[in-house]
């Protein structure tokens, strides 16, 4: 079973209204449908913005459904001036930009007594995403890359400067390393898709709320095509 996960109810109703659902469960204040969609059992969850209530939503979907794989959808601002507004970026790993224990001896970004910097999505996944984008969304770049992750909205240009000297990375969102974390410590497959809305810059509260919807409708195609091809 693939455990999909979207921060926002924009990023998981066009979903939920393509599936067949079967079962409804309730739990931490999210809704989790079970059900199938394009013929592939999945099980798809809004849960909430942020790196704690992605976490959370995380380890419900390895404890109580058993996932197989888990999908993390969804929009994010643009760290590549390669990748424009409306492009795709699949993962290639995910980490933390705003943990610092560099005190410690820590490098920028590894949490503490972790073994790994960044937590790697699975290369089957990956390169199934990367088919299901050039059927799904043949219009539009598709890159894959580093997903950087942060409580914070990026819409300053020093910020992401700084984020980008760090890490590098290809977009950055408020989600996508806290799920990889948790699929980590699970040893469950996971793949980020990112939709780009923004450039993550002094534009970025500008660009955001014209280009959501845009970005959210591609994410919407790559998700129903992959689980086809999964």
């Amino acid at each position: 079973m693939i455990g999909i996960i979207g921060a926002m109810d924009e990023e998981v109703e066009q979903i939920v209204s393509a599936m067949e659902i079967e079962r409804t469960e309730e739990k931490a204040q999210m809704t989790f449908r079970q059900g199938s969609l394009n013929g592939t059992e999945i099980v798809i969850v809004r849960s909430g913005i942020g790196k704690i209530n992605a976490a959370a939503c995380a380890q419900i979907l390895c404890d109580d459904f058993k996932v197989d794989y888990i999908i993390n959808t969804g929009i994010a601002g643009s760290l590549d001036a390669k990748i424009d507004i409306g492009d795709i970026v699949i993962s290639t790993d995910a980490l933390h930009h705003d943990v610092d224990a560099t005190n410690f001896g820590y490098p920028v970004g590894q949490v503490p007594r972790m073994d790994v910097l960044s937590f790697p999505a699975d290369k089957k996944l990956i390169e199934l995403a990367l088919e299901a984008c050039k059927k799904a969304v043949p219009e539009i770049g598709i890159h894959t890359g580093r997903v950087c992750s942060g409580d914070q909205f990026i819409s300053d240009q020093a910020v992401k400067d700084k984020i980008i000297k760090n890490f590098g990375g290809s977009c950055c969102e408020m989600e996508g390393a806290s799920i990889a974390h948790v699929a980590y410590l699970n040893n469950v497959p996971f793949v980020i898709l990112r939709a780009i809305s923004d450039k993550a810059d002094n534009s970025a509260t500008v660009d955001y709320p014209t280009f959501e919807k845009k970005a959210i409708a591609n994410s919407v195609k790559l998700i129903k095509q992959l689980c086809a091809e999964i």
